[in-house]
């Protein structure tokens, strides 16, 4: 056993196998009731310089226990002829030592009274560390291979890397095992699983979630923001999930990082990192309507150091549809390579590419009435779409970053984002007017060709570090970025004469000839729009005592669209935390976000920018060492400064408007997520929100309620073969005004409240080899959701069934 200097803290230090014994019964019976018997120490996320080389385990905590200064008790048998990679770099203590245990079989148990305890992994109800891959780039730990369906630290709320409860601010993340297990595949699937969102459908290559009352249209990749045109979609709601580790969803105005945008939410995709480990998998599934997918992901060191790392994922998928003729191909390519330039400087480069390549695209849905007044209804299997009606979508980016950690526990970060997204759509559809009931006349094709794609280049520089003031240790964080985003767009119509009048719409089949695209007449959309935006940042985290945090924030941004500019708009942000004990904190935050518009006042001035804002209080609690998280808040938004038509004219002679107190929503949520014990993992919520605008409801296309409910379980513990599962979903009834030419006239039109239940089992029939079957609305229920500026209605996807092949390596 390795000799310890008297004068280091005893870091390896022999323990009787029978206090591991008692341990281990302490530790299980913690996993039975919400308070675990063995208090977990609070997970500091303040780093520390670490140079271990590879090797012997028990050699490597030694000097663990010499360069952090913590006490770690461990059997010797335990760590006897284990060995190490090593660690380099800066992190927290407990990152640091689940990162040294990684691929041995142990785990790191935190004590009330400091310290940890090292022993096996294979303890039911187990409060120990998880052995999972810590991301060293300031986005939050990785959470693939973490075992269960919570995250642990994240950063997209104010790059403070924060673990759940102590960010104060609601937050939703569906990890990369909720993503396998429920085989969430695409973005539109994950936001389903996404507790407070909604999804309201306008055709076939086209979705808009939202998000306590406003539509979410905030996207950031690895935490560098990207906004989506909903009208002119180009991939952001069909994003494959193959290349990605996690989705964090934060609820509420997020302008301190993001900039200008709604203050519903803001969706972060986080891309996968390479493994200091080589793993792989190859999968291939088949399911319902000749759908098919195969997907190759391969991870791991690229030199006999481990010192630079590579990873490369590849999806294809092939799928066909409940409608008639509809089809979309999917191909997906992505790699990155990590490098440790010096032990403390890590470069990461990377790209991807993805192509959505459909077949007889619809273009809106279905017209909700006949010319009587009756519902419109058509079979599930109805496609509104040509036969040649296609909206290509495709994404490429490429994407790096430069970090360094200093000896003081600074880090400082450059990161850059160049990203293309485009669409090429000859669209041509059956959704105008509605059809007659006794010969099926009275609609009309829409029809049109756009093509047209955005350009984005991104960069953000920040500092994150501790600094000492009336002699307690503080966080701090100074940034800024700058984006151009230049959308342009080629719209054209079919040639002069072209017949857009089905002759009878209840035989429409789609088999109309393609126009030519040259109509000199109709204007169909000609734009080349750039967008500037530059902000300078800040976040402060102060430790106002052991059990009070005190986050203050601010955002000052210049923002430049065509006729919209804006100079030094200020958006701030303030949060409070107070841990009640161990397990338990209240929070209270405000944050805001803006968004200019370009609508003139009679004097011609064009309004103020749009501002969110959002309040909220909560109580937040973290179980079995931050392998659960429960939360609940409840909150105000507002979004003032609403264009409102005031009669007048403007001195050119356009419509004046004048700004109004706008849409004002509340409501409170409800979510758990994580690991019950090592039988259970669950990801549940409920929402409440209602939104108004002088006293009226408006988003009600967006339930005011909504439960989901999404678990596993393992009949034999973590070991076991045998997985089983089932989610179930549940919005409120929701309505629009929508026109019905029965009384010439809009009406309100309402859906009915619908459940739809997912069911899931999977079995390991080898160490490599796991199969599992999937089943979404396994009970078949019939639901659609309507689009009222169109007056149409989309059907929900019937049952369908997919059975996955998987090998892991």
């Amino acid at each position: 056993m390795p000799f310890v200097s008297p004068s280091v803290r005893t870091l390896y230090r022999y323990r009787p196998s029978l206090s591991h014994l008692v341990l281990a019964m302490g530790i299980g019976l913690s996993g039975l009731i919400a308070s675990p018997l063995i208090q977990a120490a609070p997970v500091s996320t303040v780093k520390q310089a670490f140079s271990i080389p590879s090797g012997r385990l028990d050699s490597a905590l030694v000097l663990f226990g010499q360069q952090s200064g913590v006490l770690v008790s461990v059997n010797g048998d335990l760590s006897q002829g284990k060995q190490t990679r090593g660690l380099q770099g800066s992190y927290p203590v407990d990152q640091a030592l689940g990162l040294l245990l990684q691929g041995s079989g142990l785990v790191a148990v935190p004590q009330s009274g400091g310290g940890y305890i090292i022993t096996l992994q294979a303890i039911n109800g187990a409060v120990a560390l998880p052995s999972v891959t810590v991301t060293a780039n300031q986005l939050g730990e990785i959470t693939e291979g973490s075992g269960t369906y919570t995250p642990g630290a994240i950063a997209t709320a104010t790059r403070l890397v924060l673990t759940p409860r102590e960010t104060p601010q609601s937050i939703s993340v569906i990890t990369r095992n909720e993503m396998d297990d429920f085989q969430l595949t695409n973005i539109d699937k994950v936001m389903q699983n996404t507790p407070g969102i909604s999804i309201l459908t306008y055709d076939s290559e086209r979705t808009v979630y939202y998000a306590r009352g406003f539509a979410i249209n905030n996207f950031q990749y690895d935490g560098i923001p990207m906004e989506r045109n909903a009208g002119y979609s180009a991939g952001n709601t069909l994003s494959d999930m193959a290349t990605y580790d996690r989705v964090e969803v934060l609820k509420g105005a997020t302008g301190l990082l993001t900039g200008s945008g709604d203050p519903g939410a803001t969706i972060n995709l986080i891309r996968k990192k390479p493994t200091r480990d080589f793993q792989g998998h190859v999968s291939q599934s088949a399911g319902s309507w000749n759908s098919y997918r195969t997907e190759i992901d391969l991870s791991g060191p690229l030199n006999s150091e481990g010192t630079v790392r590579g990873r490369a994922v590849a999806s294809y998928q092939d799928q066909e549809s409940h409608m008639d003729g509809y089809r979309r191909k999917t191909p997906v390519f992505f790699g990155s390579i990590e490098a440790d330039i010096t032990p403390s400087t890590l470069l990461t480069v990377g790209a991807d590419y993805q192509d959505n390549k459909p077949t007889r695209s619809t273009w809106g849905g279905i017209p909700i009435y006949d010319t009587e007044g009756n519902f419109n209804e058509r079979p599930r299997s109805f496609n509104n779409g040509a036969s040649w009606s296609s909206w290509e979508q495709y994404t490429r980016t490429a994407f790096a970053t430069l970090e360094h950690y200093f000896d003081n526990d600074w880090v400082v970060k450059l990161q850059l984002n160049h990203q293309i997204n485009g669409y090429d759509a000859p669209l041509g559809a059956v959704g105008g007017g509605n059809p007659n009931p006794t010969d099926g006349s009275g609609t009309r094709m829409w029809v049109g060709r756009y093509v047209g794609k955005t350009r984005a280049n991104a960069a953000d520089f920040y500092a994150s570090g501790p600094f000492e003031f009336l002699k307690r240790e503080h966080e701090l964080v100074v940034g800024g970025g700058l984006s151009e985003r230049r959308w342009t767009n080629n719209g054209d119509g079919p040639h002069v004469g072209y017949a857009t009048i089905p002759s009878n719409y209840y035989e429409w089949n789609g088999q109309v000839p393609e126009p030519d695209w040259n109509d000199p007449n109709a204007w169909h959309g000609q734009n080349d729009e750039t967008t500037r935006e530059k902000g300078l940042y800040t976040t402060a985290r102060w430790n106002l005592r052991d059990d009070l945090k005190l986050i203050t924030g601010a955002r000052l941004s210049n923002y430049k669209r065509e006729t919209m500019q804006e100079s030094g708009v200020l958006t701030p942000y303030l949060g409070l935390v107070y841990d009640l004990n161990d397990t338990y904190s209240v929070y209270t935050s405000y944050t805001s976000i803006f968004k200019p518009q370009s609508r003139r006042d009679e004097s011609g001035n064009t309004l103020d920018p749009l501002e969110g804002t959002n309040i909220e209080l909560g109580l937040k609690g973290a179980f079995f060492s931050n392998r659960l998280n429960a939360s609940a808040a409840v909150f105000q938004l507002e979004q003032d400064n609403f264009a409102e038509a005031t009669g007048a004219l403007t001195p050119d002679g356009g419509v004046a408007y004048r700004a109004i107190n706008g849409v004002k929503t509340k409501g409170y949520e409800l979510e758990v997520s994580g690991q019950l014990n090592d039988y259970w993992n669950l990801h549940a919520g409920f929402s409440n929100s209602v939104s108004r605008r002088q006293g009226n409801k408006v988003s009600t296309l967006a339930p005011a309620n909504q439960v989901s409910l999404f678990a596993t379980y393992k009949p034999w513990g973590q070991n076991s073969k045998l997985t089983l599962g089932s989610g179930a979903r549940w919005q409120d009834k929701t309505w629009g005004d929508v026109y019905n030419p029965a009384v010439a006239g809009m009406v309100k039109h309402t859906v009915d409240d619908y459940w739809v239940v997912d069911a899931m089992a999977s079995y390991r029939f080898t160490d490599q080899l796991t199969g599992s079957l999937n089943i979404s609305n396994l009970f078949d229920e019939k639901y659609y959701t309507i689009f009222s500026a169109y007056s149409t209605y989309t059907w929900g996807e019937p049952r369908r069934t997919m059975l996955t092949m998987k090998y892991s390596f």
